[in-house]
């Protein structure tokens, strides 16, 4: 029995110096890349340039690759190597902007450039890391605008029907204040002709 306990307490010690080993080696080993996406979700109209923002870092030259996801399938946007390369897919040629972060702009983006965009940053030793954006792309609904312009007019005949037919009241009104005063005055002095008649037969 006391041989078989010295076999494992051998065992043990073994094993906790391979941990340690093989802790230090990767420790030691170059390596080790980070991703931040600040912005996950992006919301965007027809026509409008959108920033895919990244930030990446590793310790050796990164290989940096786009892909856009959606109903229509995968497409592969842009890879290129830090200091090195840039390769440009044919469908987003003079479309695309890269930047030393790893960010991406997207110029004119239309209806079809919604969807998910996977960014892959992958270290020269091996390592790589992954990360994902949303991008939401509406159109600019004309009904809507139509329909403003539409009550804008409306609105300001209104306006112009309510202005003449102030107007009207304001000259039937003159023209009733004038045939009155005309009236009266006919009135008084039919009254003060009289009047003298009167007296001259008294």
């Amino acid at each position: 029995m006391r041989p078989l306990q010295g076999c494992r307490r051998r065992g043990v010690v073994v094993g906790t110096v391979t941990l340690c080993l093989a802790a230090g080696w990767a420790l030691q080993t170059p390596g080790g890349v980070s991703l931040v996406v600040p912005q996950p979700n992006i919301n965007a109209t027809v026509a409008q340039n959108i920033l895919l923002s990244v930030e990446y870092s590793c310790r050796g030259v990164a290989t940096i690759e786009w892909k856009h996801v959606s109903s229509w399938g995968t497409t592969k946007i842009v890879e290129w190597k830090s200091g090195n390369y840039v390769n440009i897919s044919t469908v987003y040629k003079d479309r695309v902007t890269t930047f030393e972060n790893g960010s991406i702009e997207l110029l004119n983006v239309g209806m079809r450039d919604a969807g998910y965009y996977f960014i892959t940053v992958t270290e020269e030793h091996g390592s790589n890391t992954y990360g994902t954006i949303i991008v939401n792309v509406y159109e600019i609904i004309y009904e809507d605008l139509h329909f403003v312009a539409v009550l804008f007019a409306f609105l300001a005949a209104v306006s112009a029907i309510l202005i003449c037919f102030m107007w009207l009241c304001n000259k039937s009104l003159h023209l009733f204040q004038k045939t009155t005063t005309h009236k009266l005055t006919g009135i008084s002095l039919r009254m003060q002709s009289r009047c003298r008649v009167l007296k001259s037969e008294f």
